[in-house]
């Protein structure tokens, strides 16, 4: 589901509706000072819905409680599409 790997925290289970709240629940547990990037690399277009922008705007609001900035990278195309679609994706820290 989530993979640490120096700074970066990838997400490899698909970011969908079904898994949203365990999926939220780990990348909360995983977040530490060091992680910097979330990566979403191995998340293809059928792989997140809208749910995904949720969870992805939950993790970037409980760092920045922490102070803490992070950056997404390799968003699928996909996912900036409904980002875009609800006028989201220019709040989206992308690498």
């Amino acid at each position: 589901m989530l993979e640490r790997s120096g700074s970066c925290l990838k997400i490899t289970a698909p970011m969908l509706y079904a898994g949203a709240a365990s999926l939220l629940a780990s990348g909360r547990a995983a977040l530490a000072d060091d992680v910097r990037e979330i990566d979403l690399a191995a998340i293809g277009d059928a792989d997140a819905d809208s749910s995904a922008l949720a969870v992805l705007f939950a993790l970037l609001r409980d760092a920045k409680v922490r102070n803490m900035d992070h950056r997404i990278i390799n968003a699928p195309a996909g996912l900036m599409s409904l980002a875009a679609l609800y006028g989201v994706d220019d709040f989206l820290p992308l690498a």
